[in-house]
């Protein structure tokens, strides 16, 4: 690897060392990508194929953090994966690794000798290896059964040391490798939202209606034949700003604290004797529904499109929970 000579960066200029990093990184991955050849493939099928083993990534330095980050790549997108410090290794670590793992080595030079003794030991024990360095002939890559070529021409760093291109290019091999991995196993969206339950997307393709609704003991309930000014006070009590009118066990409709300010806008002077009527005569009949096993990302789709204010959730023809958008934004579905 060349050193960049230091009058070729533009010192005084901080917009200008910064795009010029951006780009000397830019084109070391576009020269990356270009030299990808078989062994990539070679190496996404012992990925595939390790169906009883796990994938064990290891390193040291800047080489460690990449590592980390690779194995817990691999690990959210469907492929069982951890992280082992090479400089660990040789102090009980080895003792995660077996025949049926596949180690993914990492060292930029090859020869960091934390690196070349993981490597050592793996492939004693049966397990197939990985080498993610600069060169075939260097002692990881010699001892790896499949090599992944991370040579960069130069590092982003006007000083041409810091490892900055060299790390992008790791980094972006693995990428590259889980991603590929993702897809040719099938890994869906839904299976990605399996392992991140608590972030956006999990809560998207996870939440169900049953996990975000409140449950039908919580919602005040009536009868349609009871008078409106009987009924307000407990929608006022309850803080679901709701009431469910049911008529011989079965959902008859319901009645909104939206429905209740559209009627006394309405009224006029004619709101006492409403209050006197029955709330049937003002209920919403066969209100929307929802079933509890739909996502709840599909329940403020419907929000959105029919713009209205309550849910029912039902199981079968059973009214079991309501669901307002005060729900959904309580579980951060959005």
């Amino acid at each position: 690897m060349s050193k960049n000579s230091e009058g070729d960066w533009p010192f005084g200029d901080g917009l200008a060392l910064g795009r010029r990093v951006l780009t000397e990184e830019a084109n070391a991955l576009q020269a990356a990508a270009e030299k990808l050849d078989s062994s990539f493939v070679d190496a996404v099928q012992v990925v595939l194929n390790c169906t009883k083993g796990r994938v064990v990534v290891s390193g040291v330095g800047k080489s460690g953090h990449i590592g980390r980050k690779i194995a817990a790549t691999l690990a959210s997108t469907g492929t069982p994966s951890f992280f082992v410090h090479a400089a660990e290794a040789g102090h009980g670590d080895l003792g995660a690794i077996t025949a049926d793992d596949i180690l993914i080595a990492i060292s930029y030079s090859g020869e960091s000798e934390e690196v070349v003794n993981i490597a050592t030991f793996a492939k004693r024990f049966g397990a197939k290896i990985i080498g993610i360095t600069r060169s075939a002939s260097s002692s990881v890559g010699k001892l790896a059964d499949i090599h992944l070529d991370c040579e960069v021409s130069h590092e982003a760093c006007p000083l041409g040391v810091a490892p900055t291109s060299s790390t992008t290019v790791q980094i972006a091999i693995g990428d590259a490798l889980a991603m590929t991995v993702l897809a040719l196993r099938g890994f869906t969206t839904q299976d990605f939202a399996r392992t991140h339950p608590l972030g956006q997307l999990g809560r998207r393709y996870y939440l169900r209606v049953r996990d975000v609704m409140q449950p039908i003991a919580e919602i005040p309930q009536s009868a349609p034949t009871e008078r409106l000014m009987d009924v307000v006070p407990v929608m006022a009590l309850d803080r679901t700003g709701a009431v469910l009118l049911f008529e011989n066990g079965a959902l008859a409709g319901i009645f909104t604290d939206s429905d209740l300010r559209r009627l006394i806008a309405k009224a006029g002077d004619a709101l006492d004797s409403k209050l006197k009527q029955p709330i049937g005569q003002f209920m919403t009949k066969s209100p929307m529904t929802i079933d509890t096993t739909q996502l709840a990302s599909e329940a403020l789709r419907v929000f959105e499109e029919r713009r209205i204010s309550r849910i029912v959730c039902v199981e079968g023809n059973r009214a079991v929970g309501l669901l307002g958008w005060h729900n959904l934004l309580q579980h951060k579905v959005a």
